[in-house]
């Protein structure tokens, strides 16, 4: 049965306003309503189409009336934050994730008229670590990275979610579970990273990294919204890049440190604003992540676009990345090693 009337939560964050704006444009709903305690982007205010904006808070049980009043039939929950991309106060962002999530399925359970729900996971609810499967697929176990992080919310929610599905089993419930997005425009613990002039890395490691373009994370909760797509997905580009290989492709200098002294760099990082370098991500930098993507591929029928080496690339031009050493300076450098080494003044 298609959407008619479709409330979209977290629109003051990229993903969620880009889709608000998508569906505004879609002549196939009747109305398309996005909800936020912020407003979405300006650009993305200019192409809402038909969308409308409601400020409201999903951790107040008012977001019930608003599914009433407007006959929801379709919720897509955009709103939760697995890993921000600078520092955010805790407490805050699990209200967000946990109590948020529940008082909004609260409120799709007693609602006559929503019949779907789409749900914006993480699989970081997967964790990273020396015994991690090398791919995980849907039915892996959900063991986070810390059981006082950001990933921990994702895998309450995920339970929230479960324990909706039990007791309204007539609703179409897809959960997708997105590899670590990136791209041009989206702010995100990564794009951050990797936009640093020296890239802290874990002395002994060489992560592999299985990233998602924006542009395909939109496209699936695009179609989960206009199609019955039930289940769990894994959602993440093809191949894999290591994270030196992801150093090198931005032109950035890698620092390797060892990992005794990664909290004080983690801190540091923090305390100058530039980027939330938690336990959640040391893991994932330490053993990294990769997903199976089948279910997606053969079930819900979708292939992305942008493979990750793509998708990073992509970043790399639209970020205006430029090498932080030029490639001739280093050429000459290393050349002047060599030759030094050589001549025996290195020893």
């Amino acid at each position: 049965m298609p959407s008619s009337v479709v409330l979209v939560t977290g629109v003051g964050g990229e993903l969620g306003g880009r889709l608000l704006a998508r569906l505004g444009t879609n002549p196939e709903f009747e109305r398309v309503l996005g909800v936020d305690t912020t407003p979405p982007a300006e650009r993305v205010l200019r192409r809402l189409g038909r969308a409308e904006f409601v400020r409201a808070d999903i951790r107040n049980p008012l977001i019930a009336r608003i599914l009433e009043d407007a006959g929801v039939d379709t919720v897509v929950h955009a709103a939760t934050t697995c890993h921000p991309a600078a520092p955010a106060r805790r407490g805050t962002l699990k209200e967000v994730n946990v109590i948020g999530t529940m008082r909004l399925l609260a409120a799709c359970q007693r609602s006559e008229s929503v019949r779907k729900l789409v749900v914006k996971s993480t699989a970081a609810v997967y964790g990273a670590g020396p015994r991690s499967p090398a791919v995980f697929t849907e039915d892996s176990d959900l063991i986070p990275d810390s059981w006082d992080g950001h990933a921990k919310d994702a895998v309450e929610m995920e339970g929230y979610v479960r324990g909706l599905a039990r007791r309204r089993p007539d609703l179409t419930i897809t959960l997708a579970r997105f590899a670590n997005v990136i791209g041009p425009e989206v702010d995100t613990v990564l794009a951050r990273y990797f936009a640093l002039p020296v890239v802290p890395t874990v002395l002994g490691y060489d992560a592999r990294l299985q990233l998602l373009h924006s542009s395909d994370a939109l496209t699936v909760l695009e179609m989960a919204t206009l199609e019955d797509k039930p289940g769990v997905f894994n959602v993440g580009s093809d191949g894999v890049l290591t994270l030196s290989q992801a150093v090198r492709r931005a032109g950035r200098i890698e620092l390797p440190v060892p990992r005794a002294l990664i909290p004080s760099v983690a801190k540091m990082l923090r305390g100058a604003r530039l980027v939330d370098f938690s336990q959640d991500q040391v893991r994932l930098l330490n053993y990294g992540r990769v997903v199976d993507t089948t279910r997606l591929k053969e079930v819900f029928g979708y292939r992305p676009r942008w493979t990750t080496a793509a998708a990073f690339d992509d970043y790399v031009r639209g970020r205006g990345l430029r090498p932080v050493v030029d490639g001739e300076q280093l050429a000459a450098m290393a050349g002047r090693v060599v030759t030094a080494a050589a001549t025996g003044q290195v020893r």
